[in-house]
């Protein structure tokens, strides 16, 4: 079982940055990849960015040059840097290990 929080979220203006952050407890050592995806209202959840236990990182093309996913093992954290925002990234964001998922935190990007 783990348990997965995600903080950061928030309301910021297009151009603006946020960083979205998920602290992972309990069995973490079962934890390979972790990844962010959003949703938005009436709409499917949406593949954001994934890191591998080693460090390997995937990428949206969508997000792409704009969002960067790492992770401090050491924290058993894994972060989501959005830099120029847009209005159309305006979603709740979920923080995903394995088979969890975490509340989700919405990101609200004003024009």
């Amino acid at each position: 079982q783990v348990r997965l929080v995600e903080s950061g979220g928030g309301l910021v203006q297009a151009g603006g940055s946020l960083r979205l952050s998920c602290a992972a407890s309990g069995d973490i050592f079962s934890i390979n990849t972790m990844g962010w995806y959003r949703q938005v209202p009436g709409k499917q959840r949406e593949w954001v960015a994934t890191i591998t236990r080693s460090g390997s990182t995937y990428h949206a093309d969508s997000v792409k040059g704009r969002f960067t996913i790492s992770r401090d093992n050491a924290k058993n954290t894994v972060y989501l840097q959005m830099n120029s925002l847009k209005s159309e990234d305006t979603a709740v964001y979920y923080c995903k290990a394995q088979v969890w998922w975490g509340q989700g935190t919405q990101v609200t990007v004003s024009s």
